[in-house]
């Protein structure tokens, strides 16, 4: 099929737009939930499996619009806030496989097609996710806990000292980050042993976590439900033993961090990273 019957079937046709992959059973919290553009979601079955998807229309959907699309930061947050708000819901229901960001099929035939080909794969990640969530723990460097700069006498001028006083305060700076460095490292450590799987990911900004200090760890944690009560007592008892760090104990999240990273599928498939 030409690029051309391609533009003029996307302006016309309307996609499925994947949230995530549930056992078919698992179908329950579907009534009525709203999807990308509204309107409820609905499954697509295959082989006992279901993927949750919401209709969208290809003009705005499609492959060259959502490269267009994906560049805007204001749409891209509405269509982040809609897709959770499902995936979300599907995970307080239980297990879930959810869709990387912007993953679109052209109908449902190719949606059953690829839920039959990975079978195998969802199966076995749908038996790992059941009776777990993720957590997230977030530890932010503590300004009290760097050591203070104490300005000692020395030869020279005002310039002199200025100069040794500045030096001190990049040292103190720097000693400071190796703590929280340090700190960091032993509670992500101590965390993944509770845990029955983790992951540490890259600190967010200042603009982005709005905490008015630096983060030091960015952690992920997939934890038994049953386990949740010791998990969050050692995050208390972490926070203690590390003052240098303030951690932040947030969750339950769809597990987005334990879902392994899989190749682009044929057709209209956008997957770019969340």
């Amino acid at each position: 099929m030409s690029s051309t019957v391609d533009r003029d079937a996307v302006a016309a046709g309307t996609g499925r737009w994947l949230h995530g992959v549930v056992r078919e059973a698992d179908l329950g919290v579907l009534t009525a939930l709203p999807g990308m553009v509204g309107e409820p979601v609905r499954p697509v079955r295959a082989d006992g499996l279901a993927a949750v998807v919401s209709g969208v229309p290809l003009a705005e959907y499609g492959e060259e619009a959502l490269r267009r699309n994906l560049e805007d930061l204001a749409w891209l947050e509405r269509a982040a806030r809609a897709h959770h708000r499902v995936v979300d819901a599907l995970a307080r229901a239980g297990a879930v496989v959810p869709a990387r960001l912007a993953t679109v099929h052209h109908d449902d035939d190719r949606v059953a097609a690829s839920l039959a080909a990975r079978r195998t794969e969802l199966v076995a990640l749908l038996d790992r996710l059941t009776g777990r969530r993720e957590w997230g723990v977030k530890g932010y460097v503590v300004p009290g806990a760097t050591p203070q700069v104490e300005e000692t006498a020395g030869p020279g001028g005002a310039g002199a000292a200025y100069l040794r006083r500045r030096r001190a305060q990049l040292d103190a700076r720097e000693d400071g980050q190796r703590v929280a460095a340090a700190a960091a490292a032993a509670v992500h450590e101590a965390l993944a042993r509770h845990a029955v799987a983790a992951r540490r990911h890259p600190p967010q900004d200042r603009r982005l976590s709005g905490a008015s200090t630096a983060m030091a760890l960015n952690g992920a944690y997939l934890v038994d439900t049953e386990a949740l009560a010791g998990f969050a007592g050692l995050v208390e008892a972490l926070g203690a033993r590390h003052p240098e760090l303030r951690l932040e104990l947030t969750g339950p999240w769809p597990p987005y961090s334990f879902v392994a990273e899989r190749p682009a599928e044929p057709a209209l498939v956008r997957e770019p990273a969340c």
